[in-house]
């Protein structure tokens, strides 16, 4: 079956969310309309982006408790199935109600926790999957592209529940289908630096402030998609499709070292268009918008699914690139940018511009050079795994095993969790481990791998 091959599962698994969510927020946006006073509607568009990264952030805090991750998957479960009918609800009913508005604030708070279980499960896997980037990029483009064909008006048709129902049962089959994306074998934890997290952070932060405000006319047109007389589902929006997909295959090269420094070049190709051009070239700003918007979503996922993985707690970090997303257009939002005057928004982005520069130059995401030969030898030697794979037989699965039974302090059943595999595979794969190398307990295989670094 198609779904057998882990590229596509991949790819397919990203796309349907994002189609998910897109459809979701798009129906979310007309909350209140008809109940809510004028002046109180683009407040709605906050409160949507508070549930979400409320969902996302709870689906990370409950990883956290390892007590209750016995209820972890019926839970999923009946969040994804929630969803769904809150979904229905919303491309049903009228948006002039308060039960409307209700029903938006919960649906959207189970889309981020339902996002975050799928980010965490793309994350655990991207490290293991040779081209992560570009099947990130390939599902985004599908989805940008069956929402423009579809429009997403505001009234319900057939077609639209048609594509979010099969959207639903992807998603489904995709998440719990069992080892559906196999997870890569974790690195030692210490492996990403704060520095690296916090860079992360602070880059995405100011590329999103940076390229959502590059003009003053030309407002965050999420927030004006409800409230104003801009089309955001005009054709430059087509220009995202081929720009997601390069910028997602250039997280595939060298490592992904190209990814910033391109992102950061589109961006500043928009501040110039608007600095030196100014407001006639209005067409050519919306293209540019698109453009810059789409390299640096790229870029947030494409760097936060390749650092989740090595961090202790993946399934915050997984999210951490959409959660900062959220939180820039809250912090415009209160700061009211998109109303300021141009003079103010080109301080702004010029301040963005430095601080991605400085942030970038001291992270060394501005260093292109490919690693040194030693370099490259020494890290391989500092593996010392893919010497007791080699010398005792092991498998690929019982070395992602091993991996975690020295690299954590974990029990059995949080390990089991975290590979997607029941306790008792757990068990014999530990059973068998003892066997091939010939110790017999946790310690001693710790030592065992120790002696070979």
């Amino acid at each position: 079956m198609i779904l057998r091959n882990k590229s596509i599962r991949y790819t397919l698994l990203f796309a349907s969310f994002m189609f998910v969510q897109f459809v979701i927020l798009r129906l979310a946006n007309q909350s209140g309309r008809g109940y809510l006073p004028e002046s109180q509607q683009e407040k709605v568009y906050l409160f949507i982006q508070i549930a979400a990264v409320t969902g996302f952030l709870s689906h990370a805090l409950f990883r956290f408790f390892t007590a209750i991750r016995g209820l972890y998957k019926p839970l999923s479960a009946a969040v994804t199935a929630l969803l769904l009918s809150g979904a229905g609800i919303m491309l049903f009913c009228s948006p002039s109600s308060l039960f409307y508005l209700i029903v938006t604030g919960f649906s959207v708070l189970l889309l981020g926790f339902t996002g975050g279980k799928v980010y965490e499960r793309l994350a655990l896997s991207a490290n293991s999957q040779r081209h992560a980037g570009l099947c990130t990029g390939i599902g985004y483009a599908l989805a940008v592209a069956l929402q423009f064909c579809l429009q997403l008006q505001w009234t319900f048709t057939p077609v639209l529940a048609l594509f979010l129902f099969i959207s639903f049962v992807l998603l489904f089959i995709l998440i719990f289908r069992k080892d559906s994306i196999q997870t890569a074998a974790p690195e030692q934890k210490t492996a990403v630096s704060r520095t690296t997290l916090v860079s992360g952070i602070v880059i995405t932060a100011a590329l999103l402030i940076f390229t959502s405000y590059y003009n003053s006319y030309i407002h965050h047109l999420q927030v004006a998609s409800g409230y104003s007389d801009y089309n955001v589902y005009s054709w430059p929006r087509l220009l995202m499709i081929p720009t997601v997909i390069l910028f997602g295959y250039l997280g595939d090269v060298r490592g992904g070292k190209l990814l910033p420094v391109c992102t950061l070049c589109v961006a500043a190709t928009a501040l110039l268009n608007t600095a030196l051009l100014g407001r006639d070239t209005y067409l050519l700003n919306m293209c540019l918008y698109y453009v810059a918007l789409t390299a640096v979503i790229a870029y947030y996922h494409v760097t936060f699914f390749r650092i989740a993985e090595h961090t202790k707690h993946p399934s915050l970090w997984a999210c951490m690139g959409r959660v900062v997303d959220s939180l820039i257009v809250i912090l415009a939002f209160g700061l009211k940018i998109s109303v300021q005057s141009q003079l103010v928004v080109l301080i702004i982005n010029i301040a963005a511009l430095a601080v991605t520069i400085v942030t970038m130059a001291f992270s060394g995401a501005l260093n292109l050079s490919k690693p040194e030969v030693a370099e490259a030898e020494a890290a391989e030697k500092a593996d010392p795994f893919p010497v007791i794979q080699k010398n005792y037989g092991i498998t690929p699965s019982e070395l992602r095993v091993l991996r975690e039974l020295v690299s954590t302090d974990d029990k059995q059943a949080v390990i089991a969790s975290r590979l997607n595999i029941s306790v008792s595979t757990l068990r014999h794969h530990i059973t068998s481990l003892y066997k091939k190398t010939g110790v017999q307990t946790r310690l001693a295989l710790s030592n065992l791998v120790n002696s070979q670094k």
